[in-house]
């Protein structure tokens, strides 16, 4: 297939940041280092889009292919089956065994992975620029062309069961799933994406099946890569492989979830540490103020310098663990503060968090913590593209929530806008008692905590 075969759009994007480096001896001014990104999009004709990035001076290629429906979209009793699928995806395709899969990319010295989340699903790989023939074609293969023999899904539920068992061991996992389901409650946000044993263990080959060609269509495909590549060659393999699927109309419209500030206490004597979530709403990924809400998790918990890290654990030393999170989706979005402590101390880490909020609603924040916190988000945006596998995957999340791409100059800029008094504001939206979820796993030991020790 050449490329009169499909419908180009060829938006080309070549997008500029111009970070500061150190200038040499006897140099009075820092010398400006240009970062170009040459991002091309093309659509096939059956309404697939292929995206890349090139990136010359590498000798990788990273490729993912992403299905915009993860566990969100499944009913109660199909719970589990994007994950499952995407388990299933490697038992075999019509032409090549689970074996022979992973051994076509082994060989060449490549990887090979996917991962299911709760609004996608992504199939990618990274083998050197030499192989990407093979790695389309891998790829390409495993997607499309599925054998889900009910022989390969009754092993594999087999497994897919452990890796629940595997979960359900671990606390971190097990607090923040339980945390989930009382946030987002009655909504398919709010159920693990792995499935329970009893989702897992009804599935059939035929909701299998069902729900794979249901979800795996153009309308819901997205081709991107990243590294050492042309983009006429990749729209060429990607062509070739994908556009022989045929659309199958518009996708439905989800419904926006309510949130719940639910307080929930869940004890497991076996553990040592007491594990606890403390959560309020927060901005869906393309609100206009998101970027308020990251400089103010930031500021909260996002890394050593934090309020939370110092104060929490440097400073009282209640906790080896302690953090803030944001977890935002396409029409919603949850900020939340994880922490693991003894059972006696439970009651005065919680006290410690509420206070943090309370500091934030009262008082602006001074302007060197103000910087540090830019320049954080900063420095982690920059280390985060440094790798085409990195690349490629910003260049699908860009598409999917956004249908645009964003220059570093732009993220930068949208940082740098950030006031003190936009952090306060948000604060002041989301720190209220009555939007306060948590969740407390442990051997709790008669541990008592409601909704009138949330006071902020």
């Amino acid at each position: 297939m050449g490329l009169r075969d499909v419908v180009q759009t060829n938006q080309v994007y070549t997008l500029s940041f111009l970070p500061t480096i150190e200038a040499p001896p006897g140099s009075d001014a820092p010398i400006p280092a240009t970062l170009e990104r040459d991002i091309r999009t093309t659509t096939l004709s059956n309404g697939i889009k292929v995206i890349t990035e090139s990136m010359s001076h590498v000798r990788s290629v990273s490729v993912g292919v992403w299905v915009g429906s993860g566990s969100r979209r499944e009913t109660p009793e199909q719970n589990g089956v994007s994950h499952f699928i995407e388990h299933m995806l490697f038992k075999g395709t019509s032409t090549r065994s689970a074996e022979d899969i992973a051994r076509s990319v082994d060989s060449i010295g490549g990887n090979l992975d996917a991962f299911t989340a709760k609004e996608m699903t992504c199939f990618n790989t990274k083998v050197l620029d030499e192989h990407l023939p093979i790695a389309m074609d891998v790829l390409s293969d495993l997607v499309l062309n599925p054998r889900f023999d009910q022989e390969d899904i009754d092993k594999e539920k087999g497994v897919v069961l452990e890796e629940i068992k595997m979960d359900a061991d671990s606390p971190d996992y097990l607090v923040h799933e339980i945390f989930s389901s009382n946030f987002w409650k009655d909504h398919a946000l709010g159920r693990p994406i792995l499935g329970t044993r009893d989702t897992v263990k009804a599935l059939s080959r035929e909701v299998i099946q069902d729900y794979y060609r249901a979800v795996y269509t153009p309308e819901n495909l997205l081709v991107t890569a990243a590294g050492n590549l042309t983009h006429e060659r990749l729209v060429a393999l990607a062509g070739q492989r994908f556009e022989k699927l045929k659309p199958a109309g518009p996708l439905p419209v989800e419904t926006a979830p309510a949130t719940h500030a639910r307080v929930s206490l869940r004890s497991k004597k076996e553990l040592e540490q007491v594990h606890l979530c403390i959560g309020v709403p927060s901005y869906p990924i393309p609100h206009e103020d998101r970027f308020h809400c990251y400089v103010l998790n930031t500021v909260l918990g996002g890394g050593m310098s934090s309020r939370l890290f110092q104060n929490i654990r440097e400073r009282q030393g209640l906790a080896y663990s302690v953090y803030s999170d944001i977890s935002p989706y396409t029409d919603t979005g949850c900020l939340m503060v994880c922490a693991g402590t003894s059972v006696e101390s439970v009651r005065k880490l919680v006290d410690s968090v509420l206070k943090e909020f309370i500091e934030l609603k009262q008082n602006v924040v001074p302007d060197e913590e103000l910087r540090r916190a830019k320049d954080h988000l900063k420095g982690s945006l920059m280390l985060s593209l440094e790798s085409t596998s990195s690349r490629m995957s910003n260049l699908a999340r860009q598409e999917m929530h956004f249908k645009r791409f964003f220059s570093l100059d732009e993220l930068v800029e949208s940082i740098e806008k950030v006031t003190a008094a936009d952090v306060q504001r948000v604060a002041r939206t989301f720190f209220e008692q009555k939007q306060i979820a948590m969740t407390i796993l442990g051997n709790l030991d008669g541990l008592k905590i409601g909704r009138e020790d949330l006071v902020c």
